[in-house]
């Protein structure tokens, strides 16, 4: 089995060092409005078919620094943010550059997106993005929806293609996957396709939950271990809205340490504030034997009952923590059968 349980035996946020290989996270109302109605223009080079089905242009698309207007139908998109190149692949359009997030190589996609790029894109740095070689790509859009919401980032990239970056609130990686496709698709003149993907993966979250009343209102932690040392993540992140669409409760102890950032730090002295009706773990450039042999761990309630799940397959993590409209579909098919095995 890809994970194990006792059962079955600028400031960049916490975990710097993991980050950027791993992003462990720097830890609905949508932005902007796009004319849906059907254009005959042509779909950006590398795109689906079904991708010049829709969309009027000049697009507006409302982000933390004003409202950017993509002028006309874009041919060449970098694509940035956490998940940005992802979510264009779903909405069927190929980035001509792409950040590769979480280190998959190839084509900077995990196992869901394999075969979506038909060329491979120019790989991106991520943290500190390579301007220049950017600007060779010479792009007619920028995608850097999911970042830091730095305002010199954006100054920088804004000067070299029209950039959508962070919405309101956004700033930190902060954005739910639903309002990164929204984002997204109206930029593209794809609206109408974001909201079939959105609700498409809905309604695998709502039959999910419905299969599993036992999951509703029950306490969870989500969290990770580095060779830095532990962490949980707060009520408004990533990891934490996937459990709560599933219909658990974000472990209150851990949003009551919560600050501006994704996630807080836990001590050693202090590991039992992770106990909860389901505990979850993530190792971020450690061996999951570190996380599920550490006795303190073993100490926790959770725990000895065997309600806990340490991601032990790489990909299954990487679908967790990348929570883009792409990887969330794959996710839930094989994240919630571990919860539910934790939980019995």
């Amino acid at each position: 089995m890809s994970s194990t349980s006792p059962k079955s035996r600028r400031r960049v946020p916490l975990w710097t060092s993991a980050l950027a290989v791993t992003l462990l996270g720097p830890l609905l109302a949508a932005c902007g409005t796009s004319d849906d109605s059907a254009s005959k223009s042509s779909a950006p080079k590398g795109s689906s078919p079904s991708a010049a089905s829709a969309g009027a242009f000049p697009a507006k698309v409302a982000t933390k620094f004003g409202t950017v207007t993509v002028p006309s139908r874009p041919q060449r998109i970098v694509a940035l943010g956490w998940g940005d190149a992802e979510t264009a692949l779903a909405l069927g359009v190929q980035p001509v550059g792409a950040s590769d997030w979480l280190a998959f190589g190839g084509d900077g996609v995990g196992p869901w997106g394999k075969g979506l790029y038909t060329r491979k894109p120019e790989i991106i740095g991520t943290l500190e993005p390579q301007y220049e070689k950017i600007a060779a790509l010479k792009p007619d859009l920028i995608l850097d929806v999911k970042s830091s919401g730095d305002q010199t980032r954006y100054d920088t990239l804004s000067k070299i293609a029209p950039t959508i970056d962070v919405p309101k609130g956004g700033d930190q990686y902060k954005i739910s996957w639903q309002r990164q496709t929204t984002m997204i698709s109206q930029a593209l003149g794809l609206a109408a396709k974001g909201k079939e993907l959105i609700a498409a993966n809905q309604r695998k979250f709502d039959e999910a939950a419905k299969a599993h009343p036992e999951f509703k209102n029950r306490t969870i932690t989500v969290g990770s271990r580095t060779s830095s040392g532990w962490g949980a993540y707060v009520k408004g992140t990533d990891r934490v809205n996937f459990a709560q669409q599933l219909g658990f409760v974000n472990n209150p102890k851990v949003d009551a340490k919560a600050g501006a950032g994704f996630s807080v730090p836990v001590s050693e002295e202090n590991l039992q504030m992770l106990n909860a009706d389901l505990v979850v773990m993530a190792p971020i450039g450690i061996k999951a034997p570190r996380i599920t042999g550490d006795p303190l761990y073993q100490s926790l309630p959770a725990v000895k009952q065997g309600h806990s799940v340490v991601f032990a397959a790489p990909a299954l993590s990487q679908a967790f923590a990348m929570n883009s409209v792409l990887s969330v579909s794959y996710a839930i098919d094989k994240v919630v059968p571990l919860f539910a095995a934790a939980m019995k």
